[in-house]
């Protein structure tokens, strides 16, 4: 699977994909993920990505232009590609749109800055607008790293099939039973004694009743 990251800021996606399991992941070329400078889409000899406001009002807003020219470029012959938006106006991100968009070939992430992307680029470059909370960030590197590491853990090979199957938020809204190891106890916190018993039918039954 092959994620794509456009952003004026591609030398912070690299260091944290390189690392951990998105790095073994892409070492075993189970996914691929590259970031691309929005300004090497641009045509002036500024590399200007924004510009003031119609309408008026405070900051810029990023231009159409450079995003539809940069998707062009990086959008591959793949039967299911997907464009998204990183926008706090966005649809809130969940666990079922990680299953959802794993299923696809390649998927481009654009991400904004400053006072948001033109609307256009949401309206006829992009397939969807995604958010990861109610709040603003200082731009959408963040929520698409967010989003790519919670994706690519849905790929198969990427983590353990057993590993998904019992974590949190695998039936929407499902939390994680708590989990314990060694020492048994430490500064007088012990762990629970059903743990240690041995009696797999019960302790199942407990972790059922602690899950939420």
């Amino acid at each position: 699977m092959k994620f794509d990251v456009i952003s004026i800021f591609p030398e912070v996606i690299t260091p944290y994909v390189e690392a951990s399991i998105l790095g073994r992941a892409q070492k075993k070329k189970q996914i691929n993920i590259r970031a691309h400078n929005l300004r090497d889409f641009t045509t002036d000899k500024h590399h200007s990505v924004d510009d003031t406001p119609y309408g008026g009002g405070a900051g810029m807003v990023m231009k159409v232009e450079p995003f539809e020219r940069a998707v062009k470029k990086v959008k591959k012959r793949f039967k299911k590609t997907h464009v998204i938006v990183t926008a706090a106006s966005g649809k809130t991100f969940t666990q079922a749109d990680a299953k959802r968009l794993a299923k696809y070939d390649q998927l481009i992430f654009l991400c904004g800055r400053y006072e948001g992307i033109d609307h256009r680029v949401t309206e006829h470059i992009a397939d969807e607008a995604l958010s990861i909370g109610n709040y603003v960030l200082t731009g959408g590197e963040l929520p698409a790293m967010v989003m790519i590491d919670a994706i690519a853990r849905m790929v198969p090979g990427v983590i353990e099939a057993e590993s998904l199957e019992m974590e949190s938020h695998n039936e929407e809204g499902t939390l994680e039973y708590p989990q314990y190891t060694k020492p048994e106890e430490y500064k007088g916190w012990k762990v629970p004694k059903i743990l240690l018993s041995g009696d797999h039918k019960k302790i199942k039954e407990w972790r059922d009743s602690e899950s939420s």
